[in-house]
């Protein structure tokens, strides 16, 4: 039976590795897609908010020449902390269902069966995007992840959201030729937009190169064309594709699977934040999963701290039995 299992091999359930290794414990780091999957399915010219030091992991020094690292930088550094590690990875193999035992946990995946006496869940929530929830959003040309600009050129695009996704699709794709509108619930771009782009996409907008409708949603999407409902009334426009950069949430149905309780409002799991135990004993949360659908206040940076706290809560409970 191993120590550990630990769901999730992005950062941060890279880092519980790292500590778990450090702590001569023996576990396994279980993952459905490729290794920070999340990254990789993050666009092609993105770049980090936070500098390299702060996303570093396992006291690993991330070396980088930006001053900002990059999508690449990060799957650089991340496949090198685990392989030069030796972390014991199993890639694409999804867990199914996590059950108590009476010595721990069983653990079942599309490939196998495990036992563990602890379970660390840190899956993040970039697998499940927010739904827009209206007529047409199941067509081929909306699109809640995005990849790379080109793809785009000389289409119409319609970007819903004013976060720093939905800004920096709009900016990349008005670059490579698209024909870029706006469409944001709030009076002004969010304020949380990195500081850097920010003045860039209020410029953009005031010279009218990028078309921004305020206080507005999107009502509906056809092949051709979008509904859009503005303070003015709703407009109709021609549209090729429509970014739904509404944001992403963690897999609350499997979280309640499991038997982690739920806030009713926001989905927050119970968790004690100092150990970061759930109310499911020997199970714990790493990373932005603990945020419900909070998920803007937790970062690498803040969070890559629950793998020393889980594995000192580990390693001093199996001092105690």
């Amino acid at each position: 039976m191993l120590d550990i299992l630990i769901i999730g091999g992005g950062p941060i359930g890279l880092a519980c590795g790292l500590a778990a290794q450090k702590a001569g414990l023996s576990f396994v780091i279980i993952e459905k897609g490729c290794l920070v999957n999340s990254l990789y399915n993050y666009p092609s010219t993105m770049t980090f908010f936070s500098t390299s030091e702060k996303l570093e992991i396992g006291g690993v020094p991330f070396v980088t020449v930006h001053n900002k690292p990059t999508r690449n930088d990060a799957l650089e550094y991340y496949r090198r902390v685990a392989l030069s590690s030796n972390l014991p990875l199993n890639l694409f193999e999804e867990v199914t269902n996590v059950k108590p035992i009476d010595s721990g946990y069983e653990i079942t995946t599309s490939k196998s069966t495990y036992q563990a006496k602890k379970v660390i869940l840190s899956t993040g929530f970039y697998d499940i995007a927010v739904n827009l929830d209206i007529p047409g959003e199941d067509l081929p040309k909306v699109k809640h992840y995005y990849q790379d600009p080109h793809y785009y050129t000389s289409q119409k695009v319609v970007v819903v959201g004013s976060s720093n996704s939905a800004i920096d699709v709009a900016l990349e794709t008005y670059r490579k030729g698209a024909e870029v509108t706006l469409v944001i619930r709030g009076s002004e771009v969010s304020s949380r937009v990195k500081y850097w782009v920010r003045p860039d996409i209020i410029n953009r907008i005031k010279e009218g190169s990028i078309k921004a409708y305020f206080n507005s949603s999107l009502a509906a999407v056809r092949q051709t064309e979008v509904d859009i409902d503005t303070p003015e009334g709703k407009i109709t426009i021609p549209n090729d594709f429509v970014m739904a950069m509404t944001g992403y949430k963690p897999n609350f149905d499997f979280l309640a699977k499991i038997g982690i309780k739920l806030t009713e409002d926001k989905f927050i799991p119970t968790y004690n934040p100092e150990t970061m135990e759930t109310n499911q004993r020997g199970l714990y949360l790493a990373g932005v999963v603990v945020g419900g659908l909070d998920t803007h206040l937790w970062f690498i940076e803040n969070s890559r701290i629950h793998a020393d706290m889980i594995i000192k809560d580990i390693v001093e409970k199996k001092s105690e039995a």
